[in-house]
């Protein structure tokens, strides 16, 4: 009466074989919901939903060309262009990131004197004091495609010198192009220049 029963407690040894095929399949589903299925509806969601941003918010010129990501900054040389922001990385988006430097650095210090004479010569009706700081001054990351709109603003002469184009038109098109805060409380009011040249551009054939 006391002897245990162990007809339905006693089970059978898993084989090598049999263990490593389990593994087998649940990796291989896995991969086809984690590699595949997901990345796919993901992919197809981001372009239903968010086209543009899921293709990396790549601007166009009239002509249906691609002129840049209006998420990532861009070296414009052409000074009767608006000018962005210093960048340590040349805008390299693979190699995001700045050099750190401390203010009394004099590689730092170096740079930034040889921005403020460029901005000597290149504006000359516009006073040193009046040249704000996010022009002479590089991003955490290296890759901000804003300036602030005293920066676009503070440009407009030598623009307009270069193009012909009013000081009130640039003013009117600095405005149309400034962006408010998210949501009226987080950032500050900012130009993105890849729109603002673009914008300056297409004013340009007009005329």
């Amino acid at each position: 009466m006391n002897k245990v029963n162990t007809e339905f407690t006693e089970q059978k040894p898993v084989s090598k074989g049999a263990y490593i095929l389990s593994v087998v399949r649940l990796s291989l589903v896995l991969i086809l919901i984690c590699g595949i299925v997901y990345p796919l509806a993901s992919t197809a969601l981001a372009q239903v939903l968010m086209p543009s941003q899921a293709n990396g918010s790549l601007l166009k010129n009239s002509k249906g060309q691609v002129i840049g990501s209006e998420l990532i900054g861009q070296n414009f040389t052409n000074p009767a262009l608006f000018q962005g922001r210093v960048s340590s990385i040349e805008y390299k988006a693979e190699a995001s990131g700045s050099n750190n430097y401390g203010p009394s650095n004099p590689d730092l210090l170096q740079r930034i004197n040889d921005s403020i004479n460029q901005w000597k010569v290149n504006n000359p009706e516009v006073p040193i004091n009046q040249l704000p700081i996010d022009l002479v001054t590089n991003s955490g990351s290296g890759l901000d495609p804003h300036i602030t709109p005293a920066a676009a603003d503070v440009q407009i002469p030598r623009i307009s010198s270069l193009t012909g184009i009013s000081t009130d038109q640039l003013k009117e098109l600095v405005k149309e192009n400034t962006e408010v805060r998210d949501l009226g409380l987080f950032g500050e009011k900012r130009v993105n220049v890849l729109k603002l040249n673009k914008a300056l551009l297409e004013l340009s054939a007009v005329k």
